[in-house]
């Protein structure tokens, strides 16, 4: 087995070292291969729709478990269910760590470099209850910064030396920054590449978020966009980079590595009927491929996460016959590489 996880470490790092400078392919979603980059697609675990058990984001922690956010109600239904946070183990061992109230959400999760555990909590319209918490070493949730009521805290991300935290907000095109140790959330961006289009049914702008090789990168849900901000040696945002667009409803993302720009984002077209359901794979030139779709099971895909060669997605069901659930996956490196090559 160490020899096995050896291998794994190097293949991985290597792969890292060529994607991050991969060659430019032509423009679109890039060409077909008849090797998958995704492969040995599974149910890892099933949830309950009827009771509020819709997964929404994932961490993967450190010994192989993994913690979800559980919405409680989607935004399209009628909220009649607290939110739950809710670890499960590599055994599949399921432990509730936070139980919400009814008519609101947990939305994004992380963890700190010390394995302090940080979730958002949306409630629409209650200032006592908005904002960003943290479990106490007890196990008990506090709350670090509250956000005002009319915001949408969505995904969050920590810096790299794991002193900031950073929310997105869905609602108000911001990003909002507080210490990890909790205080007055303060807007770090407000730009109209981070708002929401008021048209659309579930008007949501930024959504995922995270800080990757000194910038945040954050997706806009209704705007199909993948950006990168550069976070400077002061702390403030630098200017604004398109990765890549035409990805409507583009939720969650993950990376390949810490090293490695490439990224598997979920298109969580379902839940607002206004696009595919997939996964994609984007390459560091803002070339993409999708390497998952419906026919793999995919409902409602939200969030994606890496650890090694190994794939999550969380499924929150929101379509008919309702079947949220975490899904695996098996990164397929050598396909991967020949996608970066053309």
């Amino acid at each position: 087995m160490a020899k096995r996880n050896v291998g794994i470490a190097v293949a991985v790092t290597a792969t890292a070292a060529v994607l991050v400078s991969a060659p430019s392919a032509s423009a679109g979603t890039g060409p077909s291969y008849s090797r998958s980059v995704v492969t040995d697609v599974r149910t890892a675990a099933t949830f309950d729709y009827a009771a509020g058990e819709i997964p929404e984001n994932i961490t993967v922690n450190p010994d192989g478990s993994v913690t979800l956010s559980l919405l409680g109600s989607c935004a399209v239904c009628q909220r009649t269910h607290g939110p739950e946070l809710m670890r499960i183990s590599p055994s599949g061992k399921r432990t509730v760590l936070v139980t919400g109230q009814e008519g609101e959400a947990i939305s994004g999760n992380t963890r700190g470099s010390d394995g302090t555990v940080y979730y958002g909590v949306w409630a629409p319209g209650n200032a006592d209850r908005n904002g960003v918490y943290k479990l106490l070493p007890d196990g008990t949730p506090q709350r670090i910064a509250a956000l005002p009521a009319d915001s949408g805290p969505n995904g969050l991300a920590i810096d790299a030396a794991g002193r900031t935290l950073y929310i997105a907000d869905s609602l108000k095109g911001i990003i909002w920054s507080v210490p990890v140790s909790g205080g007055s959330a303060t807007p770090w961006l407000t730009d109209a590449a981070l708002a929401p289009v008021p048209t659309e049914a579930l008007p949501i702008g930024a959504n995922g978020l995270r800080f990757h090789n000194g910038a945040l990168w954050v997706s806009n849900f209704n705007k199909g966009t993948l950006l990168r901000v550069p976070v400077t040696a002061t702390g403030v945002p630098g200017n604004i980079h398109l990765v890549t667009g035409g990805l409507p409803n583009i939720d969650d993302l993950s990376f390949l590595t810490p090293w490695s720009d490439v990224v598997f984002a979920a298109q969580n077209g379902s839940s607002s009927q206004n696009g595919p359901d997939r996964v994609v794979v984007i390459y560091p030139n803002g070339t993409y491929k999708p390497v998952l779709t419906s026919a793999d099971g995919l409902a409602s895909p939200s969030a994606t996460a890496v650890s090694g060669d190994r794939l999550y997605i969380t499924d929150g069901g929101v379509p008919e016959p309702h079947d949220p659930k975490l899904q695996t996956a098996r990164i397929n490196f050598a396909a991967l590489l020949a996608g970066a090559a053309h």
